[in-house]
């Protein structure tokens, strides 16, 4: 049977015999826009349904897997565009986390808030080491507002206390750190990070397809319970009502005119 080709916006798709690669492809620091998430969810729901295709590493270019959110062009949505991009964003978390086969994370470079959310709703984690090789959530910086499930998966891979204490430090974890409180699962050279990935889900895909789904539905149930099992639409219209406050829009204004101003 002839192998299903792929095409996205904002994605380059890479078939390689019984796996597939995803890598984000959306600009210079892959910054996450409504588009990059629409394109996600459906190749995760095409390639979840795709016999030819055992499983998926998700990666991102070397100097940034993602920049985190698309902020300046957020700013620009109006209301009802807001409401979208959080759905689509929460409907691509669930996508990830209901996808039933073996779906590795290959983290290089930048992948700060938002970004990090996405790999934490991965099965297997690798990372880059070096200082400009970081997760985390540091939306406090930005003066932003983290929704409610987005600070559920955080909390629910780190913990509610350390959760809260790094989001309050706005804290940036390297790959040591990173791999020292279970927010990654290895820590290698930067050059090793797709070919470690790639190697680990060769592996998992050896696994018989219904066996790894079934207990990886029951292994995760906790991040199911906070990812699947909720009320998207209302999420996301609390988090645009919260950030509407003027005082607050005008402090998050006042952020991004400082990074322009370092430009």
């Amino acid at each position: 049977m002839p192998l299903t080709t792929y095409e996205a916006k904002s994605l380059l798709i890479e078939i390689k015999d019984d796996y597939a690669i995803v890598q984000l492809n959306n600009g210079k620091v892959n910054a996450i826009n409504t588009q990059l998430l629409l394109d996600l969810k459906e190749i995760f729901d095409a390639l979840g349904k795709d016999k030819n295709v055992k499983g998926v590493v998700l990666s991102g270019r070397p100097h940034a897997f993602s920049g985190g959110l698309d902020v300046m062009s957020l700013a620009t949505l109006d209301e009802a565009g807001m409401i979208h991009f959080w759905e689509s964003y929460m409907l691509t978390l669930q996508a990830m986390v209901t996808f039933p086969k073996p779906l590795v994370c290959a983290i290089t470079g930048y992948a700060p808030a938002g970004a990090t959310i996405l790999t934490l709703c991965t099965d297997y984690r690798i990372m880059g080491k070096g200082p400009k090789h970081v997760v985390g959530m540091h939306e406090f910086k930005m003066q932003m507002q983290i929704p409610e499930m987005l600070c559920d998966v955080y909390a629910y891979h780190l913990g509610e206390v350390k959760a809260w204490k790094a989001v309050q430090q706005a804290k940036l974890f390297n790959s040591d750190e990173a791999l020292a409180e279970g927010l990654v699962d290895e820590s290698v050279e930067v050059e090793e990070v797709l070919e470690r990935a790639e190697a680990y889900l060769k592996k998992q895909i050896k696994i018989f397809p219904k066996v790894f789904a079934e207990s990886k539905r029951i292994f995760r149930k906790g991040l199911y319970k906070v990812v699947v099992e909720r009320d998207i639409t209302a999420i996301a219209k609390e988090t645009v009502v919260f950030n509407s406050d003027p005082e607050l829009k005008a402090k998050v204004v006042e952020f991004m005119m400082s990074l322009k101003n370092k430009k």
